[in-house]
């Protein structure tokens, strides 16, 4: 296989190929790796690599699973593995190492995955854009290397559009899947709230805000990564409902009837959205239509904007405040004021004074929203938005050298449309569909019904059959 064969497929071309004899695990390792060595300098989407230990687990990998044996990331989330050290994008946690895997780390290595490396993230996975102290500096749009990849998945993002990987894992808990596909041009789904495990160390992070995923150049990537992680495990604080014996198997079945899909063209509380954004969603709308569904400008769904924003804030901050302590009970002689970046030491400190009624009546808000949301989509299929509300930030425009208030109220203005189904424990996604003049990529969100997956990943399937589907490589990463 040559290093076009292997940018030239998706995660499950290369298992293909694979099991076709016609590559082997070591091979593809070696594609990932030179990759990496070849883009990383220009773009700085990997914190932690391992490419010797990967050569050597490559050499005796069996194949197994949908995927076989395909080189992976894990993202900088803190997410545990025995094999990859971490730092959540922190100096506070740098070097950190775990002695088990999670539940989900093991479900990744059983449906054929090989990771070898990290992705950035921004410290504590807080920010839309990835741009944390501790990486040596920002990760870059590869489209625009003076924007942002966005974040808090931004290196996992960067990795499967300049071509590193087909597949890499992201997590989402205000956007951080959906914001970096927006902004790099690949297809990154947020499931629904318990339908990835947590544990087993953890049962949920952010008041359920977080969960976990993948960004993948192809919708069939993630649907058969889906019914590889996908499923409940004992013991879990939240469950999904019932999903299918194969979200692959159902992408091409389909509608019994044409869809309806509302569209929100304006923001709560006055928020602006860029005419690009608004041109991404019109696009959008119109393809829609072509296939067949019901698109219909609608009202939005009454929501106390920035009551949320506080709720989350608060959740936030405590969860910061957490995670610092839990540090130094074991580690008393760290600083935090040294080591943490202005906004997120604030946070920290903020965190501190949240009290359990505020926490209670934040986690009091983010479920109404889910009654709200889903009661609002018993008249829809789905929701069209625009991911983001302007186009892909530029480097130092989202900055943590801030207070806490402040930098996560400018994030609100930016990715108004997605926390709120953190919230909601919606599955939502954002769909690589349209760019600028200039080529910057856009992305658009589709959201679902809680547990809906299934009709989600084949909405999205039918607008890539369009042939819309935007994602490509880089100029300047192409070998």
């Amino acid at each position: 296989m040559t290093p076009q064969d292997y940018l030239r497929h998706d995660g499950l071309g290369l298992a293909a190929a694979l099991h076709a004899g016609e590559t082997t695990a070591a091979e593809l390792m070696e594609h990932a790796i030179a990759r990496a060595e070849a883009v990383n300098p220009h773009v700085n989407a990997l914190c932690f690599t391992k490419p010797e230990a990967a050569r050597a687990m490559a050499a005796m990998a069996q194949p197994k699973g949908a995927f076989g044996a395909l080189p992976f990331l894990l993202k900088d989330s803190g997410l545990a593995s025995t094999f990859l050290e971490g730092s959540v994008g922190s100096e506070l946690f740098a070097g950190m190492t775990s002695p088990i895997n999670a539940t989900l780390t093991e479900r990744f290595e059983a449906s054929g995955f090989l990771p070898f490396g990290r992705t950035t993230a921004p410290e504590f996975c807080m920010a839309p854009t990835t741009e944390a102290r501790a990486n040596g500096g920002p990760t870059r749009n590869p489209w625009d290397t003076g924007r942002s990849s966005g974040g808090s998945s931004g290196g996992a993002a960067v990795a499967v559009a300049t071509g590193i990987v087909p597949i890499a894992h992201g997590s989402d808990g205000g956007g951080s899947i959906r914001i970096p596909a927006a902004c790099c041009g690949v297809y990154g789904l947020k499931p629904s709230r318990g339908l990835i495990p947590f544990g087993p160390v953890r049962g949920e992070a952010w008041g359920g805000l977080a969960t976990d995923g993948v960004l993948t150049r192809t919708v069939r990537d993630t649907a058969a990564a889906l019914d590889g992680i996908a499923g409940m495990e004992l013991g879990a604080p939240y469950a999904a409902p019932p999903r299918p014996a194969s979200y692959l198997a159902e992408l091409d079945r389909p509608f019994d009837r044409p869809l309806r899909i509302a569209h929100w063209t304006e923001a709560w509380e006055g928020i602006a959205i860029d005419p690009e954004c608004q041109a991404a969603t019109a696009h959008t709308a119109t393809l829609l239509r072509d296939l067949g569904h019901e698109v219909q400008e609608a009202a939005l769904p009454g929501i106390k904007f920035s009551k949320f924003l506080d709720a989350m804030i608060d959740v936030m901050a405590a969860s910061v405040t957490l995670t610092v302590n839990g540090v130094l009970r074991g580690a008393p002689e760290k600083d935090p004021k040294a080591l943490l970046e202005p906004a997120l030491f604030d946070a920290y400190r903020m965190g501190k004074d949240v009290g359990a009624e505020t926490y209670g009546l934040a986690i009091n808000r983010f479920h109404a929203l889910g009654r709200t949301l889903e009661r609002y989509m018993l008249d829809y299929d789905f929701v069209l938005t625009p991911t983001l509300t302007r186009p892909p930030a530029r480097l130092g425009e989202i900055s943590t050298d801030t207070d806490f208030l402040g930098f996560r109220r400018n994030i609100g203005s930016y990715t108004t449309f997605l926390a709120i189904i953190n919230a909601s424990g919606q599955p939502a996604a954002s769909l690589p569909l349209y760019r600028t003049a200039t080529g910057l990529p856009i992305g658009v969100q589709l959201i679902g019904r809680f547990g809906d997956e299934t009709g989600l990943l084949r909405l999205s399937a039918q607008l890539e059959n369009t042939g819309s589907w935007t994602t490509g490589y880089p100029v300047f990463g192409a070998l």
